[in-house]
């Protein structure tokens, strides 16, 4: 049977994974069109997730997938800008999805792992209750309650996303660059992916949005993975290049974040998502294609 050609649309099309995103994307014969919907100047319809009501929607008429990256996902700042980052995370980003699936186009919503509570030594999946306990986990549950029973509506919730690009591994490669010593927040610890799983995840997902019965799949790593281990790991590619010393967090530290979130998936190896490789041969493959 021949494969559908796609119109996709991206809804923060210029953030951190939607970067990678359109990468893949845009070479994916089987896909026709990629609409970016961003606040900024690279997109090719701008939205306000704050005024959401001023978006012109006829822009998704046609649109068969709809992939919602957009938020305000630092933890610290929807803690001290509860109602501000409520706005946009929920009021505007509801108002969006009503729109979306008015004209029956198919979401899938980036949530997290923060949807749930800390229970030390509790691992999470699909089947557990969320509890959140952090404003931005209670956030993403906002919406995930809202629209869960809508049939064009799914969600993947993502555990630490690990690249060349986000903002730990980047501090620890100007570190390996410049001689400098990392500072590295120990104990932390997440069942870490890397940036090309979710983009797989993303890109089966808009393919065979229907296949898949449960409304949210779990992504995350098989290992609980620590900040030190992310360094040790790029120690191991580097040649043990970087150097660093352990800090026990200050202050909020996680007051917004707990030590420790385990999440696993009931049903990612069952639909043949991803394959099961671990952290070591996940981040080895990163590194290896930032020095091609």
């Amino acid at each position: 049977m021949e494969e559908k050609i796609l119109k996709i649309a991206i809804v923060g099309s210029s953030g951190y994974i939607a970067g990678f995103l359109r990468q893949r994307l845009e070479s994916d014969p089987d896909i026709d069109q990629i609409l970016k919907i961003a606040q900024d100047d690279t997109a090719d319809a701008k939205i306000n997730l704050a005024e959401p009501e001023n978006f012109d929607y006829s822009c998704l008429n046609g649109i068969d997938f709809i992939v919602f990256t957009a938020a305000i996902s630092s933890p610290d700042k929807c803690a001290q800008e509860y109602d501000f980052c409520w706005n946009i995370n929920v009021t505007g980003t509801s108002y969006f999805i009503y729109e979306a699936l008015k004209r029956n186009c198919k979401v899938l919503f980036l949530s997290s792992d923060a949807v749930f509570g800390d229970i030390q030594g509790k691992i999470y999946d699909e089947g557990s209750l969320t509890d959140a306990q952090t404003s931005y986990g209670k956030m993403k549950k906002a919406i995930e309650d809202e629209f869960k029973n809508n049939p064009h509506f799914k969600v993947i919730r993502l555990s630490y996303v690990a690249s060349t690009k986000d903002r730990f591994i980047s501090y620890c490669l100007k570190c390996i660059e410049s001689g400098d010593e990392a500072d590295i927040f120990h104990p932390f610890y997440r069942n870490v992916i890397v940036v090309s799983d979710v983009v797989d995840v993303v890109q089966w997902f808009a393919k065979h949005f229907d296949e898949y019965k449960p409304f949210v799949l779990d992504v995350a790593g098989k290992e609980l993975v620590s900040r030190v281990r992310i360094a040790d790991e790029l120690n191991r590619y580097f040649n043990g290049k970087l150097k660093y010393s352990i800090t026990l967090p200050e202050g909020d530290f996680y007051k917004n974040r707990p030590k420790t979130t385990q999440m696993k998936s009931l049903y990612m190896q069952e639909y043949g998502i991803l394959e099961d490789n671990t952290f070591t041969e996940k981040i080895q493959k990163e590194l290896t294609v930032l020095n091609k």
